[in-house]
């Protein structure tokens, strides 16, 4: 019982990482920014990557370990859109890690370097799907979807 409190409370700071990320690389993101900058979203970027690995692993261990027998996932069709999601939101969030990951060292700190358009759209895409994604937690955690 307490392994299991432990691993949900695990997932549940994980999670509010992972959304507190997205929303901080929201805010910090401009249409030019200095290198400085980039290295300092970089660093949120990396947050957000460690998060979304522990979301994941302890996702895991409650799906197959601790939590709720393995069926009431496994069978649930809202559940598997969850996972699809959250699947889609990682890789969108493989380009701005590249770009922020070449961008952050230069010569010159101060340095303005131009974001392209398709990152800024690739952000407020995983900003939408983190919205998405607690209400089929939500719902699914009420037994909605289970088709066992």
């Amino acid at each position: 019982m307490t392994l299991e409190i432990l691993i949900r409370y695990l997932h549940f700071i994980s999670i509010f990482a992972v959304v507190s990320s997205v929303v901080a690389e929201h805010l910090m993101l401009k249409k030019q920014m200095t290198r400085s900058e980039i290295l300092r979203i970089s660093i949120v970027d990396a947050i957000y990557g460690i998060s979304a690995i522990l979301v994941v692993a302890m996702g895991l261990t409650l799906w197959f370990g601790v939590g709720k027998p393995a069926e009431f996932y496994t069978k649930n069709w809202i559940f598997h859109t969850k996972i699809t999601l959250f699947i889609i939101m990682a890789l969108l969030s493989i380009y701005p890690t590249i770009f922020f990951l070449r961008n952050r060292k230069g010569k010159d700190m101060d340095e303005l370097v131009d974001i392209p358009k398709n990152i800024i759209m690739l952000i407020r895409l995983e900003l939408l799907l983190v919205i998405i994604i607690p209400l089929l937690a939500t719902l699914m955690a009420k037994g909605v979807g289970y088709f066992g």
